[in-house]
């Protein structure tokens, strides 16, 4: 039997294709770490811990981890914790992470994103496989518009809906008038055929306003409304005074939360993460618990690069419970990008080939592992030197 025999990280910064930005985000997207695990036959599997430190959920209930701390926790926790596990065991990998150090669970899913990826290529499967089973194809995607001006939203939705994207999400939760001014003209410019979805990420003071702004936005149709306030009980306010459906994000970490939020019995979407759970082990029974109780659910991210997004593929492919349109970018090389703009947040990638994307979806790699290998020099290129 394989085991792990080391772990390594690295930083890297791939270039934005444009600026993307969220309420309450103060960083750049893309400076991510990197974790290559190699097994005792001197196989290699890959992973990535999209960090940020604005990222915690609500009320201080988790904590933001940049790339220094999850470097620092890999490294001096995690690895050291780990060396010697069986390829495939994951009950014992993150009973041992969790052991060693609490909390952390993007740099405990970064670790695992790499065993699992090393482990589907010593049984030559991809990662679905080992999580149960291919339930989709096809993952649709759904494109983020961050905080930009309205022109340039327009101008982006126009090119969308021609390439096929069938969900656009948009940022809101900075400036209320802003907001309602915004979703009514991407609305327009997408006309009725694309579904849109609003994303405050907390940015609305109190359940009272987002009731009032959204009252104002429901004419376009949405199709959810993502993370009005913070708060489990303050959003499940929310979503008993409004028509859309409310999706929990931020108050939506574990499974645990999920039992949280049944208890209020209004929130009817939840946005699962490869990272917020600490790995695909326990996203799978986030998604576990919401298909239980009749709760639907997307796959969401923090803009991964090419590594990080092909966990997202996998768990979208495995997890019954994602029956939404996912929140997660196209990962593309440069050479094949043209002048593509859906899922496109980088000018570049770190995968050799570009993910299938075929009617506004990413068709599921069959490959071994997580499916499409990493391009090594592309992963010198953007790296951060110490």
């Amino acid at each position: 039997m394989p085991t792990i025999k080391s772990i390594e990280t690295m930083l890297v910064q791939l270039p934005t294709r444009r600026e993307h930005k969220w309420a309450g985000l103060t960083e750049v997207i893309g400076r991510y770490v990197i974790v290559k695990v190699t097994d005792s036959d001197g196989r290699v599997g890959w992973g990535e811990a999209p960090a940020l430190k604005d990222w915690g959920g609500e009320f201080g209930r988790y904590f933001g981890e940049s790339a220094a701390i999850t470097r620092t926790v890999i490294d001096q926790y995690l690895a050291p914790a780990v060396i010697g596990v069986d390829l495939g065991d994951m009950a014992t990998l993150h009973a041992r992470m969790d052991a060693i150090i609490k909390g952390y669970p993007y740099s405990k899913a970064a670790v695992e994103f790499a065993v699992y990826d090393v482990t589907g290529r010593w049984l030559d499967v991809p990662v679905h496989i080992l999580l149960g089973g291919k339930a989709r194809d096809r993952v649709p995607v759904t494109h983020s518009i961050g905080l930009i001006s309205i022109e340039e939203a327009v101008a982006e939705t126009r090119k969308l809906v021609a390439e096929g994207i069938r969900t656009i999400k948009v940022k809101v939760g900075v400036d209320p008038e802003r907001d309602v001014k915004m979703v009514h003209a991407v609305r327009d410019a997408a006309g009725d055929a694309v579904d849109i979805c609003i994303d405050a990420n907390e940015g609305y003071k109190t359940p009272g306003e987002a009731v009032q702004i959204i009252r104002q936005i429901e004419e376009c149709r949405l199709k959810y409304v993502e993370q009005p306030v913070m708060g489990i009980e303050r959003i499940s306010t929310v979503a008993r005074r409004i028509d859309a459906p409310v999706m929990a994000d931020e108050s939506a970490w574990n499974a645990h939360d999920v039992v949280q939020i049944l208890a209020e019995n209004a929130v009817q979407i939840v946005s699962i993460y490869t990272t917020k759970a600490g790995g695909l082990y326990k996203a799978m029974q986030v998604g576990a618990v919401c298909q239980a109780a009749g709760i639907i659910c997307n796959v969401n991210g923090s803009i991964e690069t090419g590594i990080g997004n092909l966990a997202n593929v996998q768990l979208a492919a495995a997890s019954p419970a994602v029956t939404l349109s996912c929140v997660i970018p196209v990962s593309v090389p440069a050479s094949h990008i043209g002048d593509r703009v859906g899922g496109i947040y980088y000018k570049d990638d770190f995968l050799t080939e570009p993910m299938g994307f075929e009617d506004g979806a990413i068709v599921v790699p069959s490959g071994p592992g997580m499916g499409i290998d990493v391009d090594m020099a592309k992963l010198e290129k953007y790296r951060v030197q110490d």
